[in-house]
């Protein structure tokens, strides 16, 4: 990496040395962060490297995410480069009820080149410029830019006005560089991370349960989550993409297994005869699983069940990790109140395509949008997919997750990750301010939830 810095920071400047100082000082943060690094900075040094940009770009992640794939903010960004949904969609990351693109390692590292790129292509070859927008928005860089050319004044990022947490963010990014090119020289070491790829792309083939790619795979739910966290759900989008991210060790023998399992079996999934007096909601319920999960996996239109009608059910229940069961309640709209989202129609859609694809009911998508089930769609017209609140109702209710301490997690750190305040936590534990929290440990965490 060291041999592919091409970033100027040019001479001292104090914004830099001012977060040198917090790096200096804060040791655990770049620990954790280079922890998780070594799963993915491969990938993004040999991406960077292939379109001849700087590989300081490669640090970014420390400063958006700490290289946490399921870093959430209060402005809705998610994964390891942060993207909004707007921007997210703009540059092809797909967002549905399955899979959030945003999280996809592979998918997201190639959006973030592309705007970066592009945004470097737009100021003039400037990328501290570039580096800027990305943080701020083009918009907001361009008003700059053209406020100080017609001024008379430099066009360079120092002498820019810029919103307070941009001016920060590219010193961040700096300072994070001048630290891995000498670490020592700030009385700090770095996690090593290996010059070889820690994992591989492997074919899934359709839509697979992620409990049965693990097992295949030789690998736990949690590894395979870790490098597949796009996929909030017990299995991967029946619509693609068809491939997981796998440890290189586990990748052959993978590839082994699934070409002897058949269809039902790479879903995990069991047939259940339909009784009198069942519903949706019952077998559901009967089997740990959501009414969504029963209708996608027998493309079934609303109405009620036939008795003796044979149903294809999960065959065993799966507990998600903590983290993945927070990405999905955000899907679901169950945490927070958020803007509704709206999607635009496609040649061929319907209500109902459009409500599966988002894992709705199609009467909730019509009453939403004030139309009945049937009615006719044209290409352009958009449709309101959640409400306000982000839901079609507004119950509260609470899902209580367990979550396992990592090396160097803090509590601030758990408590952000969910969304509760460090008092919460604390009580839920029974622990006080003092308390240390230690690897290994349990923590229970009440996940606030509109249903």
């Amino acid at each position: 990496m060291r041999a592919g810095f091409k970033l100027d920071d040019g001479e001292e400047r104090r914004a830099i040395d001012q977060q040198l100082r917090w790096y200096a000082n804060n040791p655990d943060y770049l620990q954790r962060a280079f922890g998780r690094a070594d799963l993915y900075l491969y990938h993004i040094v040999n991406e960077l490297e292939a379109r001849g940009m700087p590989l300081e770009l490669a640090l970014l992640p420390v400063v958006e995410s700490a290289f946490e794939p399921y870093a959430y903010s209060r402005a809705s960004a998610s994964g390891l480069w942060q993207f909004i949904p707007g921007t997210g969609s703009r540059y092809g990351l797909r967002q549905d009820w399955w899979y959030d693109g945003r999280r996809d390692i592979v998918e997201s590292t190639r959006a973030a080149l592309d705007y970066l790129q592009s945004l470097h292509d737009e100021f003039g070859g400037d990328w501290l410029l570039a580096i800027a927008a990305y943080n701020c928005g083009e918009i907001i860089v361009e008003r700059s830019v053209a406020m100080n050319r017609a001024s008379g004044r430099p066009i360079d990022f120092w002498d820019l006005w810029l919103p307070k947490e941009t001016r920060a963010y590219v010193p961040k990014l700096l300072a994070m560089g001048r630290l891995v090119r000498n670490p020592a020289g700030y009385g700090l070491e770095i996690t090593h991370v290996a010059n070889q790829p820690y994992f591989a792309r492997v074919a899934s083939g359709g839509q697979i349960s992620l409990k049965v790619a693990a097992e295949i795979a030789g690998i736990t739910p949690e590894e395979l989550y870790e490098l597949n966290p796009a996929f909030h759900r017990w299995a991967t989008d029946p619509v693609g993409p068809y491939y997981l991210l796998l440890p290189v060790d586990a990748a052959e023998v993978f590839t082994q297994n699934i070409a002897q399992l058949s269809a039902d079996q790479l879903l995990g999934v069991t047939r259940y005869a339909v009784k009198h007096g069942d519903s949706v909601a019952s077998v559901a319920a009967q089997f740990h699983t959501t009414t969504n999960v029963i209708r996608e996996l027998n493309d079934l239109p609303e109405g009620r069940l036939t008795v003796g009608d044979e149903l294809r059910v999960p065959n065993a229940d799966m507990e998600l990790p903590a983290k993945v069961l927070l990405a999905a309640a955000r899907v679901d709209g169950r945490v927070r109140g958020r803007r509704p989202h709206v999607q635009v129609v496609r040649r061929g859609d319907t209500l109902w395509s459009i409500a599966r694809r988002n894992g709705m009911d199609v009467n909730t998508l019509a009453a939403l949008n004030g139309m009945q089930p049937g009615d006719a769609l044209h290409a352009g017209q958009k449709v309101q997919v959640t409400s306000a609140g982000g839901s079609s109702s507004h119950a509260r209710s609470h899902r209580h997750v367990v979550y396992t301490v990592r090396s160097g997690d803090t509590v601030a750190g758990i408590a952000q990750l969910f969304q509760c305040s460090v008092p919460q936590l604390l009580a839920w534990n029974g622990l006080n301010a003092h308390t240390h929290i230690h690897a290994g440990q349990k923590l229970h965490i009440h996940v606030v939830r509109h249903s």
